[in-house]
């Protein structure tokens, strides 16, 4: 069950999933019909009640060109229903859903850091002791943002390197932002983490790394 399932029904998700996915893009009911495989009378129907509430705008058709729709960044509550499509059914549920079927063994933990204003993704993914395949990743990464319409940019941590992140890596401060959320954690896979190493030099180097921080 989608998080937005109690706010918003499924027509209207695979929608705005296509709508938000453009950014400033300006959909034909033809084009979304297909996008979302939705019959064009649903899609009509359901894109008047969007423009009613004043989520969706209504473009006019010019010359040979049909009515067009898209996102109205200045309906009231643009940014909280944004917030939400991303965590939940346009970003959050399908991302979770690939890394946890395609990289079950390897993801141990997995953030979205945000969204920028051309839409796309950025993810943080900390493996355990087993490190994805890149071409794997790369691959998966691609047929995702092809079933979303959405861009992705990737970065992949091993648990040691997240362990020791300080005030001075970048990553530290996107994960410290309010906008940073947790899509995977330790248990919703079956990644280990690596083995603790234990002795003198390590635990002088943890001390240190947590001084420097």
């Amino acid at each position: 069950m989608s998080a937005a399932d109690f706010l918003l029904s499924p027509e209207v998700q695979k929608l705005l999933k296509v709508a938000y996915a453009g950014a400033d893009s300006q959909f034909p009911v033809r084009a979304l019909a297909k996008a979302t495989r939705l019959d064009e009378d649903e899609v009509q129907r359901t894109l008047d009640h969007l423009v009613t509430s004043g989520i969706l705008t209504r473009h006019k058709a010019q010359a040979d060109e049909p009515e067009a729709f898209g996102v109205n960044s200045q309906f009231i509550f643009h940014a909280e229903l944004r917030s939400i499509a991303l965590k939940s059914f346009a970003g959050a549920e399908p991302l979770r859903a690939m890394l946890r079927s395609r990289f079950k063994d390897s993801v141990l933990r997995a953030f979205v850091l945000g969204e920028d204003d051309a839409g796309t993704i950025e993810v943080l993914v900390v493996h355990g002791q087993k490190a994805p395949e890149q071409s794997a990743m790369s691959e998966a990464i691609h047929k995702l943002s092809k079933a979303t319409r959405r861009n992705f940019a990737v970065h992949v941590i091993s648990h040691t390197r997240y362990g020791a992140l300080n005030a001075r890596d970048s990553l530290h401060a996107r994960l410290a932002d309010g906008s940073a959320f947790e899509i995977i954690k330790p248990g919703d896979s079956k990644a280990q983490a690596p083995m603790e190493r234990t002795g003198f030099l390590h635990s002088a180097r943890k001390k240190l790394a947590a001084l420097a921080g």
